[in-house]
C-alpha cells in the first residue's frame, strides 16, 4: 500500500478498487512481472470475504498462484475490507486491447465437414510429428508444471505474447514431447493450418543443400509460410554463421506475420556460445520456460503411467527402485522400465530387485557417475556468483561471500547424500548448526523472493547437465 493511502472499498466489481490494487502491486513486483502477469487481469467478484481475480489463461493462473499470490493477497486486503481469501480463476470480464488484437488474428476453427478417416493422422505425418507425443500422455510434475501450462496456452491460443515460446532443459526431460503436443493440438483445432516440425540440424542441412542446388527461394517459401514452426535443438546453430543469418530472417518473417514459433534448447539462450546476440535477443523476446529433472513422486507417476500404456505388470518395489536410482533423465527411466518389462516377459518369471540391479548395471553405473557432489556444487555456485572457490571454505563472512556459501550449503543438503556434519566439514570445518541455519535462511528466501527461487533453479539445472 502506498504511503498515506488509506481509502478502502467494499463494492464488488469496483474498477477504482482494482486500479488501486494494481498501483500497489506495481510497487511489490518488478515492472516486467506486472506487465506480463497482471496487466490483463481483472477483479471479477467480491462476495462473502472472497475476492476472485480473473486472468486470461491457465499459464497466468499457475504462475500467479505459484509466485505472486502473497503479494496479490496483500494488495487486495489493503484496499478491500473483510477479505479472507483471494482466488485466481481463468476468465476475465473485460478483454485487454492486446488480447483483442491477438484474438482477431486467430485462425478460424471450422468443423462444418467431418474429417475423412485417417485425415488427422495424415496431417500429423505431413507435419513431421510423432503421434505418441500428446498432452494427455505427458506426466506433469512440479518440474514441468509451468512449461506444460505455457505449451497448452500456446496450443489453445490463450497465451498473449508467448511468441516465440522457448523451452529449455537437459536431455530426456520432455522438451520435444511438449513441443510436438502443441503441433498436434493445433492441427486438431485448426485443420487447415500448416504446422512444420523439424530439428535445427535438419534446417541447417537443408539450407546448405538448397544453396548448393541454387533453389534457396523454394527453401524459404517452405519454411516461411508455416502457421506454426516447431524447431528442436536450436543450440545446433552455434558457430554456423550462414545458417544463423538464414535462420534470423526466417524467424523474423514468421514473427512479423504473427505466426507461432516454438523452440527447444538444452540451455537458456544466453548460455549458447557462438550465437549472434541478435538471435539471443529474439529468442528471449517471448516467453522462456524451463524443464527440470523430475522429483521422486513424478518419476513414480511416469513409471506407473508407462506401465499402464504398455500393459505390463511390474511390482511396485521394482518401480520404486527404478525411480530412486534413475533421476536425471526421463528417457533413460522409460528405457530402464522397458528393459525390465521385456526381460520379465521373455523369461516368464517375476524379477527381484537384485536381478534388476544386475540387468541395469550399465545404466545404474552411468547414473551414479552423474551424481552431484559437494565439490561440483561449490564450483557452480562460485561461478554463478563470481566469487573465488576458496571463499566457499574460508572464514570470511562479508555478505558478498556469505550468501553464495549459504546457497551452496542449501544445494549440498538437497542434492547430495552428505550428512550435516559432512557438509559442514566440506565448507571449512563448520558445525552442523551452521548448515541448518544456512538451509533455513535460503529456504525462507525462496518462499519470499522469486529471484532467489530462479537462482536456485538455474544453478541446479546447470549441475544436472
Amino acid at each position: 500500500m502506498h504511503e498515506g493511502a488509506t481509502e478502502t472499498f467494499t463494492e464488488s466489481h469496483d474498477g477504482g478498487a482494482w486500479d488501486l490494487i494494481c498501483g500497489d502491486l506495481q510497487s511489490m513486483v518488478s515492472r516486467d512481472a506486472f506487465q506480463r502477469w497482471f496487466r490483463a487481469a481483472r477483479m471479477t467478484s467480491c462476495e462473502d470475504g472472497v475476492v476472485t481475480i480473473g486472468v486470461p489463461g491457465e499459464i497466468h493462473q499457475v504462475w500467479i498462484e505459484t509466485n505472486y499470490l502473497p503479494e496479490l493477497t496483500s494488495a487486495v486486503c489493503a484496499r478491500i475490507e473483510g477479505v479472507h481469501e483471494v482466488r485466481v480463476t481463468i476468465g476475465t470480464e473485460e478483454v485487454a486491447p492486446a488480447e483483442k488484437e491477438a484474438a482477431s488474428d486467430e485462425p478460424a476453427a471450422t468443423y462444418t465437414r467431418p474429417d475423412e478417416p485417417g485425415a488427422f493422422e495424415k496431417r500429423i505425418k505431413a507435419a513431421g510429428l510423432n503421434p505418441n507425443y500428446t498432452f494427455e500422455r505427458f506426466v506433469v510434475g512440479n518440474n514441468s508444471q509451468f512449461a506444460h501450462a505455457a505449451c497448452e496456452a500456446v496450443a489453445k491460443r490463450t497465451g498473449v505474447g508467448y511468441n516465440p515460446l522457448f523451452i529449455h532443459g537437459g536431455p530426456g526431460l520432455g522438451k520435444t514431447h511438449l513441443m510436438q503436443s502443441i503441433g498436434q493440438e493445433w492441427l486438431r483445432r485448426y485443420p487447415s493450418s500448416r504446422v512444420v516440425y523439424l530439428t535445427c540440424e535438419k534446417f541447417t542441412n537443408e539450407f546448405i543443400d538448397a544453396v548448393r542446388r541454387g533453389d534457396i527461394e523454394k527453401f524459404r517459401r517452405r519454411y516461411r509460410s508455416a502457421d506454426v514452426m516447431l524447431i528442436d535443438d536450436v543450440q545446433f546453430l552455434a558457430g554456423k554463421e550462414r545458417s544463423q543469418e538464414e535462420f534470423f530472417h526466417t524467424f523474423n518473417t514468421l514473427l512479423d506475420g504473427r505466426q507461432q514459433v516454438v523452440l527447444t534448447c538444452d540451455r537458456p539462450a544466453c548460455e549458447i556460445k557462438n550465437l549472434e546476440p541478435r538471435l539471443v535477443s529474439r529468442f528471449e523476446c517471448g516467453l522462456a520456460v524451463e524443464l527440470q529433472p523430475p522429483q521422486m513422486e513424478t518419476r513414480m507417476a511416469i513409471l506407473r503411467k508407462k506401465s499402464e500404456e504398455w500393459k505390463v505388470k511390474v511390482d511396485g518395489s521394482i518401480l520404486r527402485f527404478l525411480a530412486e536410482r534413475i533421476g536425471t533423465n526421463v528417457r533413460r527411466l522409460e528405457g530402464a522400465l522397458m528393459r525390465v518389462a521385456t526381460f520379465a516377459s521373455l523369461a516368464g518369471e517375476s524379477v527381484s530387485v537384485d536381478k534388476v540391479e544386475h540387468l541395469l548395471r550399465d545404466l545404474l553405473r552411468e547414473e551414479a557417475s552423474r551424481q552431484i557432489s559437494i565439490d561440483s556444487i561449490q564450483k557452480a555456485v562460485a561461478e554463478h556468483f563470481d566469487v573465488r572457490l576458496a571463499d566457499m571454505t574460508s572464514r570470511r563472512r562479508p555478505a558478498s561471500i556469505a550468501l553464495p556459501r549459504q546457497v551452496a550449503m542449501y544445494l549440498s543438503r538437497n542434492l547430495t547424500k552428505g550428512s550435516l556434519m559432512e557438509i559442514g566439514e566440506a565448507f571449512g570445518g563448520r558445525d552442523h548448526g551452521t548448515v541448518i541455519h544456512a538451509c533455513k535462511k535460503i529456504n525462507d528466501r525462496i518462499g519470499k523472493e522469486p529471484g532467489m527461487r530462479e537462482t536456485i533453479a538455474r544453478i541446479e539445472s546447470q549441475l544436472r547437465r
